[in-house]
């Protein structure tokens, strides 16, 4: 417990039902100590056998296609301009009539979902 030392003309001493938190602090801080040695020191290493992937890596294409959406929602095939009508066949023509090519979509950052 802890004493208050007040003037001896007020009343004598009171007891006062404040904590200490010094050895509180000092309890903690070992504790911190103590597990920051320890938590190194129990990882256990377990050997795990993954299967080894046999895929081929995709090459990259040549020449990618990219089709990009500017910030007025237009789109452009390329360098080119792609009007909705038409965009299809200028991605058959940009991609030699091969669908499984693939086709890179870009978008300008400030092109924002609308909500309807």
């Amino acid at each position: 417990m802890a004493v208050s030392l007040k003037n001896p003309q007020d009343g004598g001493i009171d007891e006062l039902s404040e904590i200490n938190v010094t050895p509180f602090i000092d309890v903690m801080l070992v504790l911190l100590i103590i597990f920051m040695v320890a938590a190194p020191l129990s990882t256990v290493d377990i050997a795990v056998d993954l299967p080894v992937s046999n895929a081929q890596p995709q090459p990259r294409p040549d020449k990618p296609v990219f089709l990009t959406v500017k910030q007025d929602l237009t789109l452009a095939l390329g360098n080119e301009e792609a009007p909705r009508a038409t965009l299809q066949a200028m991605l058959d023509r940009q991609t030699g009539n091969d669908r499984e090519q693939r086709v890179f979509l870009r978008a300008d950052g400030t092109v924002a979902p609308t909500t309807s």
